[in-house]
């Protein structure tokens, strides 16, 4: 029995819940699950569908992408996760989809405003996204550079992994995080709602004002702050 079982079964439920939700199609996606103290992840496997995996198909790798159990490709986005984990280690879970109003803001290279008390309820800002690669990064270590896009963003746009969960990547798509997978994919399903309301918004009327700071503040206090008195104790 492998020591890496219990990651190996949050990974898998964890990305059956993607086409569940409706986040992916095919074989697109992928969520992967850190242990810490073991200093590895489990990830999907390189596309193999939805319907055909098992936990014992998730392959285990270390944070410096070291495979180290598994018989299959690990997914083609691995890099990524694993320059994430090792960056910010506050971070247990991670999920990427292709959601379609998530990827068509990411395509449009935009920032998702903050219009209402929805998006405020999850975070304070705007879904930053990193803009689109440059041709150097391109041609270099693509999946790994896509960890320094991210990573770059946040930097630039002055923003703390551990409130901001989530981010769109230009061109390209978004990516969540959380405590761990579970959390990692409530945030995808959160950051495509969120998308998809903005757009909505936007349809209906292209000048409207984002939420003031008194109602963005009041909503996520309510559920985050110290005084939080959203749900039951």
């Amino acid at each position: 029995m492998s020591r890496f079982n219990d990651i190996k079964e949050q990974c898998y439920e964890a990305n059956m819940k993607l086409p569940q939700l409706g986040l992916v199609i095919y074989t697109f996606g992928n969520v992967s699950a850190a242990d810490r103290n073991e200093g590895v992840f489990a990830i999907k496997p390189s596309g193999v569908p939805y319907e055909e995996l098992s936990p014992k198909d998730m392959v285990i790798v270390d944070f410096d992408n070291k495979l180290i159990e598994g018989k299959m490709r690990a997914s083609s986005d691995t890099k990524t996760h694993a320059y994430l984990y090792k960056l910010w280690e506050s971070i247990g879970g991670i999920s990427h989809t292709h959601s379609t109003y998530s990827v068509a803001w990411a395509q449009a290279q935009k920032d998702i405003p903050i219009f209402g008390t929805t998006h405020a309820d999850h975070l304070t800002t705007d879904i930053p996204c990193a803009q689109a690669m440059s041709d150097e990064l391109i041609k270099g270590d693509y999946e790994y550079n896509t960890g320094i896009q991210i990573s770059e963003c946040f930097k630039d746009k002055n923003l703390d992994p551990r409130e901001v969960e989530m981010v769109l990547v230009g061109n390209h798509g978004p990516f969540t995080w959380g405590k761990d997978a579970d959390k990692a994919v409530y945030n995808s399903k959160v950051l495509e709602e969120l998308a998809k309301m903005a757009y909505l918004t936007l349809q209906i009327n292209p000048k409207a004002p984002t939420l003031k700071d008194a109602l963005i503040q009041k909503h996520y206090d309510r559920k985050h702050g110290t005084d939080a008195y959203y749900g039951q104790k």
